[in-house]
């Protein structure tokens, strides 16, 4: 993607289900479990840049012995930071080791040695990077049964409901976030559990120290997470660990927000993404499994493992930008989806540059789009094949031999164009030097393209905002001189804001609002705008779930082309010379290419769930008003 957009976050759990010993003789270090986190969270690097942490908890230490053990950073390089601490106290631990000290003594003795490891990954969409806002987040407890860590990948969209109803229970939250908000709701059933135990217990005639390790047991985990997701409106993929060693990984009930497991006889492995499992573990795809949505997988402190239902799943509408952008594409769903975005692409391309193969030139934005570049290619090349046959056939044998080359010669013009050259620092104030900086972001490479002749066929997985076209892309490669330029998307239009994890919150941000909205000014269609807002105003107060999404009026009146058009004409740079084109993904296409992730709610408004609908509305209201902040 040429404009950066951020999403929340990565996750990735490891529990060795074999005593340390195990691992030493087998794997040649007890360090098994925590080389094995470091990868996981290495390999998702992509998903979280803002922040990270780890915590590791041993199940097996006496009264008095420290069992949690945690690191967060928002250093420059989190994961590096954090490892190089977690390091730094091993080496400072082991200064002490007995010369006759065996695996029992490391458990024991040295810190991030336990039995159970949960990683965080976090992308900061709140603007606010405080340590604070850094997960793992705990609530502890004397009683290991009520402690609680957790991580998670997620935002829920009623956070100000489920906040009254702590209020509610009698409690008093220390913060006014959606992290906070789930680990408190979540604790407070933990809590309740505990109780309901202690108390059967305690009527058997059980002493208090016998009725610990019987809480442990016996912990209903699926009934605590039952109880406090309830209410939950959003994506999330949470993972927890309660202190005395039991640990899950709930999905949403509309698998909005993805998470991955697998297990075998020494570890379970939980991360948000397949491919990042495959590569850390070494196995097929085959074995790596989806957490289903409405899930949690729990295992228990004896090891157990089994996949149980908090929320009765929805229709599946799993993140279709998990596709497009954010996952790595080296997953073998994942690549062959965006390949297939390509080259669903290439008809409407081909019709475009009028099928001149010859003076057209094919390239992408690096890196994420360059999968789609190759289905793109690959469609084109197909018609190429087709056109061959065609005119092998019509010519009937009547051909000569340098028309024959010239025929077969007919391929697509496949170079390197736009080049990310330095992440440049607007270090300087005024906006005329800034915007100068920002046309530098990108180079490109000179000397191929035909002056005055040549189209430019530029592919992009997507398209928000289109600052750094305008500013900096169609600037570049005007210098090149093409007759016409066509940025390409391999995504469709972006309307609606979203509220699930990624940083795309504000409507006035992206390109298709805001081209939709001058379209209705310029077309006499202002009272559209004025009937909006009156619609969203009036349902304001209403409950959730009673809300409908009305912005979906402001983009009725016009075909997406007409919408297109408008966003060409507006990220058109004013002294730019060549004819500017932009064509987008059509959902219908999406669809096809994504069939098993059909969350699109950012194109086409249709939310997964109420609080989506109100959000929309909300953010609309913001924009009429001009409210600055996200509407959730």
């Amino acid at each position: 993607m040429s404009e950066l957009i951020k999403h929340e976050c990565g996750i990735a759990l490891i529990r060795l289900r074999k005593p340390l010993e195990y691992y030493k003789e087998k794997y040649g270090t007890w360090q098994y479990g925590l080389n094995k986190l470091y990868l996981l969270m290495e390999k998702q690097h992509n998903r979280g840049q803002d922040g990270a942490g780890i915590v590791n908890i041993k199940m097996e230490l006496s009264p008095g012995q420290e069992y949690i053990n945690r690191h967060r950073s928002i250093e420059q390089n989190p994961i590096k930071n954090i490892f190089e601490k977690v390091a730094k106290g091993i080496k400072k631990a082991e200064k002490n080791k007995p010369a006759d000290a065996d695996v029992r003594w490391i458990y024991e003795n040295v810190p991030f040695s336990g039995e159970v490891y949960l990683g965080h990954l976090r992308y900061g969409t709140f603007g606010r990077n405080s340590i604070e806002f850094v997960h793992p987040v705990m609530r502890q407890n004397n009683w290991k049964s009520r402690t609680l860590v957790m991580a998670g990948n997620f935002n829920l969209t009623n956070t100000d409901e489920l906040f009254e109803r702590l209020i509610a229970l009698g409690q008093h939250p220390k913060a006014y976030t959606d992290t906070v908000t789930v680990l408190e709701k979540v604790g407070h059933f933990l809590d309740e559990e505990n109780q309901l135990h202690f108390r059967q217990y305690k009527n058997s005639n059980y002493s208090n120290r016998e009725i610990s390790p019987l809480i442990e047991k016996n912990l209903d985990v699926q009934k605590v997470l039952e109880n406090a997701s309830k209410d939950w409106d959003g994506g999330y993929a949470i993972a927890g660990m309660f202190g005395h060693g039991d640990a899950f990984v709930m999905r949403d009930p509309s698998g909005i927000r993805p998470a991955f497991y697998y297990y075998d006889d020494e570890i379970v492995v939980v991360a948000s993404e397949r491919p990042v499992i495959q590569t850390v573990m070494n196995v097929k795809a085959e074995s790596v499994n989806e957490i289903k949505p409405g899930d949690a997988l729990i295992i228990k402190k004896d090891g157990s493992v089994s996949s149980k239902m908090i929320r009765v799943p929805h229709t599946r509408r799993s993140c279709s930008f998990e596709r497009i952008y954010f996952s790595r594409g080296s997953d073998k769903d994942i690549y062959q989806e965006r390949k297939k975005l390509g080259n669903l692409l290439s008809p409407a391309i081909l019709k475009s540059i009028d099928y001149d193969i010859e003076n057209t030139v094919f390239s992408f934005i690096p890196n994420t789009s360059e999968t789609a570049f190759y289905g793109l290619v690959q469609g084109v090349r197909q018609y190429c094949v087709d056109w061959k046959i065609k005119e092998l056939k019509e010519r009937n044998g009547s051909i000569t031999y340098e028309e024959m080359v010239a025929v077969l010669s007919v391929e697509p013009r496949v170079e390197k164009l736009a080049i990310k050259d330095v992440k440049l620092r607007t270090f300087i104030a005024d906006d005329a030097s800034r915007d100068d900086l920002v046309a530098h972001v990108y180079d490109v490479t000179y000397g191929i393209i035909k002056e005055n002749t040549d189209t430019l066929v530029i592919i992009d997985d997507s398209i928000v905002r289109g600052t750094t076209l305008k500013k900096s892309i169609l600037k570049i490669l005007d210098r090149l001189n093409p007759k016409k330029i066509i940025v390409v998307s391999s995504a469709p239009q972006i309307r609606y804001p979203d509220c699930y994890g990624i940083d795309m919150a504000v409507l006035e941000k992206f390109i298709a609002f805001t081209a939709a909205i001058q379209l209705l000014k310029d077309t006499g269609l202002q009272q559209v705008i004025d009937d909006v807002y009156r619609k969203c105003k009036e349902q304001q107060n209403l409950p959730k779930e009673e809300i409908v999404n009305y912005v979906k009026e402001i983009y009725k009146p016009f075909k997406a082309e007409e919408v297109s058009a408008k966003i060409a004409e507006m990220l058109k740079p004013d002294d730019c010379k060549a004819e500017v084109e932009i064509i987008y993904q059509t959902i219908e296409n999406l669809h096809v290419a994504c069939p098993n992730d059909t969350g699109d709610w950012y194109f086409t408004g249709n939310y997964p769930t109420p609080g989506g609908n109100k959000v929309v509305n909300t953010s609309f209201i913001n924009y009429i008003e001009g409210i600055d902040g996200r509407a959730y």
